[in-house]
């Protein structure tokens, strides 16, 4: 199938023939013993008892037993990240759900559902201002056609200049009625959701800026960024241990990538990379900041902060404590 030679991105799926569903995390592959894998991390699991087989979606921990006790063979710890997460050699995969081809197939279809619809309506939108949406995906539920009536969408472009047009064009539209920005409700659920480590009023204050949300005909929609050109830092890191400073954001070019990356002035320290969507996005040059996660040092003797060493990391978090005047 030409869909497996396709490169593997964060945000993709990635199935297997014991009906499984993984979440892509990491660009390309780690070698390991001979052997290509895929990082990436459980998200849905095929039930052949039920007609058609049904996928259902998995909880973090419940992810971990399933696989312990049925394929322990996809549990892995990866040298790359020093991290215990999922990985499945590519020769396992029997299909690559690609966020891109799901999208233009939605666009094209002449049937679609209450999801698939109002997806493609805020696809019309977004194209009504020039938006090159072959540049975006969508992931999530409906990436493999599991969606159902309350779920949100999850859209993910490709490039950086098309993504910042699309925040723009939100907030335009969000301005103009045409979209709306999220109710107290909505931010209370999207933070039950998140699992956040900052409280509700400190983190709605953080995304209410970053206009990478938003509600179309009442449904919740977010808007993500894979980077497909610039390989992501393939350096080999060992972890140190836990740490909370606080500096100033120096770059933030890529601070709605997967991972954000941001630099920061700092004596010993010189970037942070996240892996939480929470944080994406989250401060801006010369805001001083506090930064709680795991220290790592690559082999070359520099050293970062990660925020998102596990899942669900708590604990770990990226807050704005001062904006520059």
């Amino acid at each position: 199938m030409s869909e497996l030679n396709e490169p593997y991105l964060p945000k993709d799926f990635i199935e297997t023939s014991e009906g499984l569903c993984f979440a892509v995390v990491q660009q390309g592959t780690e070698h390991c013993g001979g052997q290509e894998k895929v990082l990436c991390f459980l998200r849905y699991i095929k039930c052949n008892t039920e007609k058609n087989g049904r996928w259902h979606k998995v909880a973090t921990e419940a992810a971990n037993d399933y696989l312990k006790q049925y394929y322990p063979e996809y549990l892995h710890y990866s040298a790359m990240l020093d991290a215990q997460l999922h990985a499945v050699t590519t020769g396992h995969i029997i299909h690559h759900h690609s966020p891109r081809k799901r999208l233009q197939q939605i666009l094209r279809s002449k049937q679609r559902g209450k999801v698939e619809q109002d997806l493609y309506e805020l696809c019309q939108l977004f194209q009504q201002y020039g938006l090159d949406l072959t540049q975006a995906g969508v992931t999530g539920s409906i990436l493999i056609g599991t969606q159902q009536h309350l779920s949100d969408i999850d859209l993910v472009f490709y490039d950086q200049d098309i993504f910042h047009k699309a925040r723009s064009i939100t907030a335009e539209l969000i301005d103009k009625k045409q979209l709306n920005g999220l109710g107290e409700k909505d931010w209370q659920e999207a933070y039950a959701r998140r699992l956040c480590t900052l409280d509700l009023q400190v983190y709605e204050w953080h995304e209410r800026r970053k206009f990478n949300k938003g509600l179309v005909n009442g449904r919740k929609f977010d808007l993500n960024f894979v980077d497909d050109e610039r390989y992501s830092n393939q350096a080999t890191y060992r972890k140190l241990g836990e740490i909370t400073i606080q500096c100033k954001i120096t770059e933030d070019r890529y601070s709605f990538d997967y991972p954000a990356l941001y630099s920061i002035d700092h004596e010993s320290i010189g970037s942070v990379a996240c892996f939480i969507a929470t944080y994406t996005g989250q401060a801006v040059i010369g805001e001083l900041v506090e930064i709680s996660g795991l220290l790592e040092q690559a082999e070359d003797g520099s050293k970062r902060i990660v925020v998102g060493s596990s899942r669900e990391a708590p604990g770990e978090y990226i807050k704005v404590i001062e904006c520059p005047n």
